[in-house]
């Protein structure tokens, strides 16, 4: 009976020592798998990355060189097309306490070297009474005021203050202008990459590099 225990247990120590051995094989070989399958992974990503933008800029130096005589400003006019989309995109990320606070700040900005005195017109566009009211009471504070709603072409909210004196004018519009007078080649590269060429952007719709 003894030497009967003493062979099962010397069976089964050395079936716990090859089950051992198994998994730690079996634990190199995943290891090794799986370091290989990311390898490749990351090989053949970078391998379509590169191809991707091989193609990429094969795709636009064809249509670069079929473009007509005035393809510059072809290339300006689709540059201010994917401008003016960038612009929409940021201006519908804004939150409206956004949009207000940035009319509100061009108002103190205008209104600190105006000294406003006499009846005083305000005519809001894409902006609601309340809203309007929350801004002078703020920009205007102990200034009596008369707001109405104007008719304007403008894509974006604006606020005009009228006195017989000054016009002030705080628009969601001057800042994009702004930024792209100022800023269109640095705009454009965001978009496009440092090696854009801006040439047809500068010389056919003015804007300052």
């Amino acid at each position: 009976m003894q030497s009967t225990d003493i062979l099962a247990r010397e069976i089964l120590e050395d079936a716990r020592k090859k089950a051992q051995k198994s998994l730690k094989a079996a634990d190199e070989t995943i290891r090794l798998k799986t370091a290989e399958w990311e390898n490749n992974t990351r090989t053949s990503l970078d391998e379509m990355r590169k191809k991707y933008e091989k193609q990429s800029e094969a795709c636009y130096n064809e249509i670069m060189a079929f473009l007509p005589i005035d393809k510059r400003r072809t290339k300006a006019k689709i540059i201010e097309g994917f401008l003016d989309d960038a612009i929409k995109a940021w201006y519908s990320g804004l939150s409206r306490k956004q949009v207000l606070s940035i009319l509100q700040k061009q108002l103190t900005n205008c209104i600190e070297v105006n000294n406003l005195s006499g009846d005083i017109h305000v005519f809001i566009h894409k902006i609601n009474k309340d809203e309007a009211k929350s801004l002078l009471d703020k920009t205007l504070p102990n200034k009596s005021y008369k707001i109405e709603e104007e008719n304007s072409t403008a894509a974006y909210p604006q606020i005009i203050i009228d006195t017989h004196k000054v016009r002030i004018i705080a628009s969601i519009n001057k800042t994009i202008d702004f930024f792209l007078d100022r800023k269109r080649k640095e705009l454009a590269e965001a978009l496009f990459g440092s090696s854009i060429k801006l040439d047809g952007l500068d010389d056919e719709s003015g804007g300052a590099a």
